[in-house]
């Protein structure tokens, strides 16, 4: 990948050789970390070395008359102005420059613009939000409307208190994983699988691994990302997220890919586990009864904070775990309570965000 900021820019923070090498860089770091563990052999999935970004934020840089994108330089210390970023969607790169100008010579939409945000979809869908430190007026949703006309894009003016939405406030997201078409509605500022690529690679491998026709139970599920694909090999999914927009989000989805055997409840990893072991009864759950609910598969895709105590206890009364990692470290973690009940069978490694340090992980876990 060739940048002018690479080597400034804090986004890409692995800049030295080339992708291969600084992939393989990241394999060793990783493979140190989970020594002593057993470990089968790792799956490697590699990363588009360029325009794999289909959610981006950067910052606006002010500088008398002219405007520019921004973003923390690699000692973290101040912003550098940005042209471009390679990294990011086509759909989101082709836009950035002829917006940036736009934005510059129009006083309404550029005064107290302090940052910007891009969401893209396979489609050439865009979102495109504008954060600012001042109330927006009428004079600004005019302007917005002009410049969202122009595009062919929605956006979302947000300040302190306040959105405003020219067109929506989502998009619908198209990713082929294993041989069918999965159509998601992502909404502005919810969570979504940044590198398009690799998600379809997670999925495709989730459903390559997890057994056919179990009754799974899924924790942390989002917007349905894992979900709603893993219902198809599945006699039935119970699928829990804490967050109220994502399960919405994930009802939606449901619909959108004419899945039916899903029950979405909005419940953290702790309130599941009390009412899988009867101690609260929750209206959430559609007066489900957990009583007998089977404990074959469970799916986990915790934050990077991985798994508590009590969720971890949890999953190693199951058959069988799928967990999807963030976070080496945290999964280490885990793992050295898990491997005491189960065993790996299955690992990959996806490299989500190239030129970095993170690398996302699956692993199967079947009881010993």
């Amino acid at each position: 990948m060739t940048c002018d900021a690479f080597g400034a820019c804090g986004s890409c923070r692995l800049h030295p050789g080339d992708y291969e090498g600084q992939l393989q860089e990241k394999i060793a770091a990783y493979r140190k970390l989970f020594e002593g563990i057993e470990t089968p052999t790792f799956t490697i999935v590699r990363s588009p070395e360029s325009g794999y970004r289909a959610r981006a934020e950067f910052g606006i840089w002010h500088e008398g008359e002219w405007l520019f994108y921004a973003m923390r330089t690699l000692e973290g210390k101040g912003y550098l102005p940005i042209a471009a970023c390679p990294i990011v969607d086509i759909a989101i790169a082709k836009v950035m420059e002829p917006l940036r100008f736009w934005l510059q010579k129009t006083p309404q939409l550029r005064y107290k613009l302090f940052g910007i945000e891009f969401l893209s979809a396979s489609t050439g869908e865009l979102l495109v939000t504008l954060l600012y430190h001042r109330a927006l007026d009428d004079g600004w949703r005019e302007a917005a409307q002009a410049m969202a006309d122009h595009f062919g894009f929605s956006l979302v003016g947000r300040s302190r208190g306040q959105k405003i939405v020219i067109g929506k406030d989502y998009i619908i997201d198209e990713i082929v994983a294993a041989d069918r078409r999965w159509r998601y509605r992502i909404y502005e500022g919810s969570f979504s699988q940044p590198n398009r690529s690799l998600n379809a690679a997670m999925i495709s491998w989730a459903m390559e691994v997890i057994p056919q026709g179990k009754v799974v139970t899924e924790l942390y599920c989002g917007g349905g990302n894992f979900t709603i694909p893993l219902a198809t090999k599945s006699q039935f999914i119970l699928a829990t997220e804490i967050s109220k927009s994502s399960i919405a989000a994930a009802k939606e989805n449901m619909k959108l890919n004419d899945v039916e055997n899903i029950l979405f409840a909005r419940l953290s990893a702790e309130e599941f586990t009390q009412a899988l072991h009867g101690v609260r009864r929750f209206t959430r759950l559609g007066g489900a009864d957990l009583s007998h609910h089977p404990r074959e598969l469970i799916v986990v895709d915790p934050p990077r904070a991985g798994l508590d105590e009590a969720t971890r206890s949890l999953a190693a009364s199951f058959e069988t775990i799928l967990y999807i990692s963030c976070s080496p470290e945290s999964l280490r973690r885990d793992l050295e309570a898990l491997l005491n009940t189960h065993r790996p069978s299955q690992w990959a490694l996806f490299d989500q965000f190239p030129y970095t340090n993170h690398i996302e992980s699956g692993v199967m876990l079947v009881r010993r």
